[in-house]
Protein backbone atom coordinates (compact mmCIF):
# COMPACT_ATOMS: atom_id res chain seq x y z
CA UNK A 1 0.00 0.00 0.00
CA UNK A 2 1.13 3.54 -1.01
CA UNK A 3 2.50 5.93 1.87
CA UNK A 4 0.15 8.45 1.04
CA UNK A 5 -3.12 6.37 1.99
CA UNK A 6 -1.74 5.63 5.86
CA UNK A 7 -1.84 7.94 8.20
CA UNK A 8 1.49 7.89 10.82
CA UNK A 9 1.85 9.46 13.67
CA UNK A 10 5.21 11.20 13.27
CA UNK A 11 5.01 12.10 17.43
CA UNK A 12 4.58 15.69 16.81
CA UNK A 13 0.57 15.60 17.62
CA UNK A 14 0.89 18.90 19.68
CA UNK A 15 -2.62 17.83 21.51
CA UNK A 16 -1.46 14.79 22.43
CA UNK A 17 -0.05 15.84 25.83
CA UNK A 18 0.27 13.25 28.46
CA UNK A 19 -2.20 14.24 31.17
CA UNK A 20 -4.00 16.22 29.54
CA UNK A 21 -7.66 15.26 28.21
CA UNK A 22 -8.53 16.28 24.64
CA UNK A 23 -10.92 19.11 24.10
CA UNK A 24 -14.40 17.75 22.98
CA UNK A 25 -14.24 18.81 18.99
CA UNK A 26 -15.73 22.48 18.34
CA UNK A 27 -15.42 23.63 21.83
CA UNK A 28 -14.31 26.79 23.55
CA UNK A 29 -11.36 26.04 26.13
CA UNK A 30 -12.98 27.71 28.94
CA UNK A 31 -10.40 28.94 31.44
CA UNK A 32 -10.69 30.80 34.61
CA UNK A 33 -8.53 34.31 34.42
CA UNK A 34 -6.03 33.06 36.25
CA UNK A 35 -5.54 30.18 34.56
CA UNK A 36 -5.18 32.11 31.96
CA UNK A 37 -2.66 33.81 33.29
CA UNK A 38 -0.42 31.13 34.56
CA UNK A 39 -0.23 29.77 30.81
CA UNK A 40 0.41 33.08 29.32
CA UNK A 41 3.10 33.43 31.43
CA UNK A 42 4.57 30.06 30.87
CA UNK A 43 4.29 30.87 27.21
CA UNK A 44 6.16 33.75 27.89
CA UNK A 45 8.91 32.28 29.90
CA UNK A 46 9.63 29.17 27.73
CA UNK A 47 9.72 31.77 24.60
CA UNK A 48 11.95 34.94 25.99
CA UNK A 49 13.84 32.91 28.47
CA UNK A 50 14.81 29.33 28.24
CA UNK A 51 14.39 29.02 24.10
CA UNK A 52 17.09 31.91 24.26
CA UNK A 53 18.90 29.69 26.76
CA UNK A 54 18.99 26.87 24.87
CA UNK A 55 19.63 27.99 21.48
CA UNK A 56 22.98 29.55 22.93
CA UNK A 57 24.08 25.94 24.36
CA UNK A 58 23.49 24.27 21.33
CA UNK A 59 25.46 27.03 19.20
CA UNK A 60 28.44 26.84 21.64
CA UNK A 61 28.20 23.01 21.56
CA UNK A 62 27.77 23.11 17.73
CA UNK A 63 31.26 24.86 17.19
CA UNK A 64 33.09 22.36 19.33
CA UNK A 65 33.30 20.14 16.70
CA UNK A 66 31.95 16.15 16.34
CA UNK A 67 28.14 16.25 17.18
CA UNK A 68 27.36 12.58 17.59
CA UNK A 69 29.20 12.44 21.15
CA UNK A 70 28.27 16.02 21.78
CA UNK A 71 25.99 15.53 24.98
CA UNK A 72 25.46 19.34 25.07
CA UNK A 73 24.26 19.36 21.11
CA UNK A 74 22.55 16.12 21.56
CA UNK A 75 20.47 16.84 25.15
CA UNK A 76 20.06 20.63 23.57
CA UNK A 77 18.38 19.63 20.30
CA UNK A 78 16.69 17.52 22.18
CA UNK A 79 15.29 20.36 24.97
CA UNK A 80 14.81 22.60 21.93
CA UNK A 81 12.52 20.47 20.52
CA UNK A 82 10.34 19.64 23.62
CA UNK A 83 10.22 23.24 24.10
CA UNK A 84 9.11 23.82 20.60
CA UNK A 85 6.11 21.51 21.02
CA UNK A 86 4.86 23.03 24.12
CA UNK A 87 5.08 26.77 22.52
CA UNK A 88 2.99 25.34 19.92
CA UNK A 89 0.48 23.71 22.41
CA UNK A 90 0.09 26.46 24.25
CA UNK A 91 -0.35 28.96 21.40
CA UNK A 92 -3.40 26.64 20.53
CA UNK A 93 -4.39 26.62 23.82
CA UNK A 94 -4.60 30.21 24.50
CA UNK A 95 -5.72 30.92 21.01
CA UNK A 96 -9.05 29.14 22.02
CA UNK A 97 -9.21 29.88 24.80
CA UNK A 98 -12.47 31.56 26.45
CA UNK A 99 -11.77 33.47 29.24
CA UNK A 100 -14.67 33.35 31.94
CA UNK A 101 -14.95 34.84 35.49
CA UNK A 102 -16.75 32.58 37.80
CA UNK A 103 -17.19 35.52 39.99
CA UNK A 104 -19.66 37.02 37.93
CA UNK A 105 -21.73 34.25 39.13
CA UNK A 106 -21.12 35.08 42.86
CA UNK A 107 -24.35 34.78 45.08
CA UNK A 108 -26.27 32.21 42.77
CA UNK A 109 -27.06 28.75 43.56
CA UNK A 110 -26.91 27.27 40.16
CA UNK A 111 -23.89 25.31 38.84
CA UNK A 112 -21.42 27.36 36.53
CA UNK A 113 -17.96 26.83 35.43
CA UNK A 114 -15.84 27.68 38.04
CA UNK A 115 -18.62 27.06 40.50
CA UNK A 116 -17.32 25.31 44.50
CA UNK A 117 -20.01 22.84 44.79
CA UNK A 118 -20.95 20.25 48.09
CA UNK A 119 -22.55 17.20 46.97
CA UNK A 120 -23.52 13.94 49.08
CA UNK A 121 -24.01 10.85 47.23
CA UNK A 122 -26.48 8.35 48.19
CA UNK A 123 -24.58 6.59 51.54
CA UNK A 124 -24.80 10.51 52.78
CA UNK A 125 -20.90 11.23 52.01
CA UNK A 126 -19.72 14.46 51.11
CA UNK A 127 -17.41 15.74 49.19
CA UNK A 128 -16.20 19.40 47.86
CA UNK A 129 -15.02 20.18 44.07
CA UNK A 130 -14.30 22.85 42.14
CA UNK A 131 -15.53 22.58 38.73
CA UNK A 132 -12.27 24.29 36.55
CA UNK A 133 -10.85 24.36 32.58
CA UNK A 134 -9.23 21.71 31.63
CA UNK A 135 -5.31 23.23 31.54
CA UNK A 136 -5.98 24.36 34.89
CA UNK A 137 -7.89 21.59 36.96
CA UNK A 138 -6.05 20.21 39.86
CA UNK A 139 -7.59 16.63 41.28
CA UNK A 140 -5.25 16.61 44.19
CA UNK A 141 -6.56 20.29 45.41
CA UNK A 142 -10.07 18.96 44.36
CA UNK A 143 -10.64 20.52 40.55
CA UNK A 144 -12.11 18.87 37.77
CA UNK A 145 -12.57 19.78 34.58
CA UNK A 146 -15.72 20.82 33.05
CA UNK A 147 -15.67 17.88 30.81
CA UNK A 148 -15.68 15.32 33.20
CA UNK A 149 -18.39 13.20 33.95
CA UNK A 150 -19.14 14.61 37.35
CA UNK A 151 -19.31 18.08 36.33
CA UNK A 152 -21.36 17.71 33.26
CA UNK A 153 -23.87 16.20 35.41
CA UNK A 154 -23.73 19.01 37.83
CA UNK A 155 -23.79 21.98 35.51
CA UNK A 156 -26.37 23.60 35.45
CA UNK A 157 -27.73 22.15 38.33
CA UNK A 158 -29.12 23.85 42.09
CA UNK A 159 -28.78 23.75 45.95
CA UNK A 160 -30.97 21.60 47.13
CA UNK A 161 -31.10 19.56 43.29
CA UNK A 162 -30.17 15.66 43.24
CA UNK A 163 -28.63 14.70 39.94
CA UNK A 164 -27.61 11.05 38.44
CA UNK A 165 -24.15 10.23 37.52
CA UNK A 166 -23.11 6.87 35.63
CA UNK A 167 -20.43 5.41 37.47
CA UNK A 168 -18.18 2.18 36.59
CA UNK A 169 -20.36 1.23 39.68
CA UNK A 170 -24.01 2.42 38.29
CA UNK A 171 -26.03 5.14 38.48
CA UNK A 172 -25.55 6.91 41.62
CA UNK A 173 -27.54 10.01 43.13
CA UNK A 174 -26.04 12.86 44.20
CA UNK A 175 -27.96 16.12 45.80
CA UNK A 176 -26.49 19.63 45.66
CA UNK A 177 -25.63 20.83 48.86
CA UNK A 178 -24.27 24.38 48.64
CA UNK A 179 -22.81 26.23 45.43
CA UNK A 180 -20.26 28.79 45.97
CA UNK A 181 -18.15 31.37 43.86
CA UNK A 182 -15.40 33.95 44.36
CA UNK A 183 -16.39 37.21 45.86
CA UNK A 184 -15.66 40.14 42.83
CA UNK A 185 -12.10 41.09 43.01
CA UNK A 186 -11.31 38.27 45.02
CA UNK A 187 -10.13 35.65 42.06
Amino acid sequence: MSKAFTKENDGDDDDDVPGLPPLPAGTRNYITPQGYARLRAEFMELLDVERPKIVETVSWAAKNGDRSENGDYLYGKKRLREIDRRLRFLTKRLDIAEVADPALHHGSDQIFFGATVTYANSKGEERTITIMGIDEADSLKGEVSWVSPIARALLKAREGDEVQLMTPGGLEQLEVLEVRYPAPGKT
